[in-house]
């Protein structure tokens, strides 16, 4: 890492303590990169969630940061304080395009309101646009199917105004999902998948969380063939102190064997691998130590072989 950053970053954290629908919209088939053994470098991401407090701190430096590691796509979680036009020029000057952005659909359902976030969504230049949170209740997971019902409903009526904004909607799940609904052997993740229509709703894994929810991600693969177009590679720790806890840890220093996962890529319909970490930037670690996570990352996806 040069130096000159580094310290960049280093002295603002201890200061401030285009769109194409035919490609968007084309067969995983056609789409699908990792297929032959590696991970195409173009096709790693990385989550800006990772980097939110480091973000805060200093946008452009790094930005430029995550060009000097390598990469080329980041997926964002809102514009770090920006309008869309000013996230898209700092970007643009990083040589860096968000390819993916997550924005959460209006609940209750509003479609004028979800037409303004795409049109956001255009300004940046997203090709994929991915609902990121579902599943906690008033009193913790819900277990209500109809709730898991009406939301897929909603989920259909955003995909299909992104699918004529030239975007391609997803969504990305946690491991509230995973819960059983109702006393029956049907979780909220089985009728997402069930009531959404494939047309109009991909799904982005959190390999991580799939895990959490006791989800195998090649049987996920298995059920939902060439929908699964995104994925968030983030690691689960070894902690052998207390196996009680289940904390993140940076992509390929965990448990998680992504090379069996991403060897059916073609199957699953994947075409971007983004890093993420919860926890990359938070205490007791420090903002900077974001772009530590970033870095392992991409090095780790880049020589990847399976």
């Amino acid at each position: 890492m040069p130096v000159s950053r580094r310290n960049l970053l280093g002295a603002a954290a201890a200061g401030a303590a285009a769109l194409g629908t035919s490609s968007v919209l084309s067969s995983p088939a056609q789409a699908t990169a990792g297929s032959s053994g590696r991970v195409p470098r173009d096709h790693i991401s990385v989550q800006l969630y990772t980097l939110r407090d480091q973000l805060n701190i200093d946008l452009e430096a790094s930005l430029e940061e995550l060009a000097e590691i390598g990469y080329t796509r980041v997926e964002h979680a809102g514009f770090v304080g920006r309008t869309a036009a000013q996230f898209k020029a700092a970007l643009d000057a990083a040589g860096l395009r968000a390819t993916s952005g997550h924005v959460g659909i209006p609940q209750p359902w509003n479609a004028d309101t979800w037409k303004r976030a795409l049109d956001d969504a255009a300004i940046v230049g997203n090709k994929f646009i991915v609902h990121p949170f579902f599943g906690l209740g008033a009193n913790g997971p819900i277990r209500d199917a109809k709730v898991y019902r009406a939301f897929a409903a909603d989920l259909n009526k955003a995909g299909e105004l992104a699918r004529r904004a030239g975007l391609s909607f997803g969504y990305h799940n946690h491991h509230l999902e995973f819960v059983r609904q109702d006393g029956t052997d049907r979780t909220g993740f089985d009728i997402l998948t069930s009531q959404t229509d494939p047309r109009y709703v991909h799904l982005e894994v959190d390999l991580y969380w799939a895990w959490r929810g006791a989800h195998d991600p090649v049987d996920l693969i298995h059920q939902n063939r060439g929908r699964i177009r995104q994925v968030h590679v983030k690691d689960l720790k070894v902690d052998t102190s207390n196996f009680t806890s289940a904390p993140f840890e940076d992509a390929g220093a965990g448990v998680i064997d992504f090379g069996r996962i991403f060897k059916l890529a073609r199957e699953a319909g994947l075409t971007e691998y983004i890093v993420e970490r919860d926890d990359a930037g938070t205490p007791p670690r420090t903002p900077e130590q974001a772009l530590d996570t970033a870095r392992v990352g991409y090095d780790f996806l880049k020589g990847l072989r399976f």
